[in-house]
């Protein structure tokens, strides 16, 4: 499958990429648990964006030399609208980590830790869902329409199921898990496995570890296809999905103590999943610019953040 990157730039990138995850590894918590407050979750996440932004400018520029400014201009727009709709995929999934640490009755001083596996086990099985995705593409075109059909159907799904609460207790992984490890009723600090009496023992901190790291599997077949709605170019995908991912921790605990204010964003990242998985069901008979699905993408979340602080600011003056 073609793209624009030389071999050096996956170098350079996934170079970057090992040195910001070292940085956030050490930035965000350090050796000893600690909760991340919100200003500093809101300069991280900052960051990440201004990172991205960065790295979308330096493209284009050498891309605008290399093979002109038709083919920059649309490589960058790709770029920034495939972020976009990672970003939104990827703050639906913060929902569900909420979920997970509440249930658990995690302590925020220890939810750091399991954010930064959750965020590695995410880059890993991302890289190797591209690398299949694209495999998948240049073999079989026909697996576009595929891409589109579950892309409408999960954005109906989403819709109808929004304010849906799934009962963890019937969970049948955290059921075999409870059925078939020792585990401990109490948290052990950061740690995942404790010793006593000379045998092993998984500590809660595992169960909600291994949820975050299945539903990050969950939310991959999502996000895969969707930003092939974008671009079919790897690199693109690649870099847009990581640059995502890598804000995630950052951006949780910015949002955590203030989720139920964007109630409403599930729905809109739900139309841009239906926009999208349309804009790949009517690929040979019309191609949506990028620009206009920037726009559309841009607008939807917009609005959608817009009407949940207006609706959750009405609900508590009522209260």
């Amino acid at each position: 499958m073609e793209t624009v990157a030389q071999g050096w730039m996956w170098g350079a990138f996934v170079a970057f990429v090992i040195a910001m995850l070292v940085l956030d590894m050490f930035a965000l918590g350090g050796n000893k648990p600690r909760k991340v407050s919100v200003k500093e979750a809101a300069a991280w996440s900052l960051g990440w964006f201004t990172l991205a932004m960065v790295f979308n400018a330096l493209l284009w520029w050498y891309l605008d030399g290399s093979v002109g400014r038709e083919i920059a201009n649309t490589k960058a727009m790709e770029f920034f609208t495939g972020y976009l709709i990672e970003k939104s995929l990827s703050v639906d999934n913060l929902f569900v980590f909420l979920m997970l640490f509440g249930f658990f009755a995690v302590p925020a001083e220890y939810q750091r830790r399991v954010l930064l596996y959750g965020v590695l086990g995410a880059i890993v099985l991302r890289a190797v869902m591209i690398l299949a995705g694209v495999w998948l593409v240049s073999q079989f075109s026909w697996i576009l329409y595929v891409f589109g059909a579950f892309l409408v159907i999960t954005g109906l799904k989403m819709v109808l199921f929004a304010e849906h609460k799934p009962d963890l207790e019937r969970n049948p992984v955290l059921k075999w898990m409870r059925s078939h490890l020792r585990m401990t009723n109490e948290y052990s600090g950061e740690h995942f496995t404790v010793v006593k009496d000379g045998l092993r023992y998984f500590t809660p901190l595992f169960a909600v570890l291994v949820m975050v790291e299945i539903s990050d599997v969950i939310f991959a077949v999502d996000s895969i296809p969707a930003i092939f709605a974008v671009t079919t170019d790897p690199f693109i995908v690649f870099t847009s999905n990581i640059f995502a991912i890598l804000g995630l921790r950052a951006l949780y605990f910015m949002l955590a103590d203030m989720a139920d204010r964007f109630h409403l964003l599930k729905y809109g990242v739900a139309v841009v999943l239906v926009f999208v998985g349309i804009k790949l069901l009517i690929a040979d008979f019309y191609h949506v610019p990028v620009l206009l699905s920037l726009a559309f993408v841009a607008l939807i979340l917009t609005l959608s953040v817009i009407a949940s602080l207006i609706a959750t600011r009405t609900k508590e003056v009522k209260v």
